[in-house]
């Protein structure tokens, strides 16, 4: 699998940004993608150390636009934490 594959995108929060300065980064990845596989794609695509990689799924929730009830996809998402010596990933940068 090719790593732009694996990670979808990066996902930008309140929460996810003061994680950033603990070295977490939070992604969302393709569904059947592994730990191992996350890591391998972060390092490739980044050019940064990996530490761990902690993952979870989070269902899809029924909604509604009026008489229509439908769902929303389904969406795995990674939180991989970076070594002390490896360089930040710089995702505002100016280009």
């Amino acid at each position: 699998m090719d790593p732009r594959d694996v990670i979808k995108r990066p996902i930008i929060t309140e929460a996810s940004t003061a994680g950033m300065e603990l070295n977490k980064y939070v992604f969302e990845v393709d569904k059947r993608a592994n730990k191992v596989e996350i890591r391998q794609a972060v390092e490739k695509i980044f050019g940064v150390k990996v530490l761990k990689v902690n993952t979870m799924r989070t269902p899809g929730k029924k909604k509604r636009v009026g008489r229509f009830v439908g769902m929303t996809s389904e969406k795995k998402k990674a939180i991989v934490t970076l070594t002390a010596d490896s360089k930040p990933i710089e995702f505002f940068t100016q280009g």
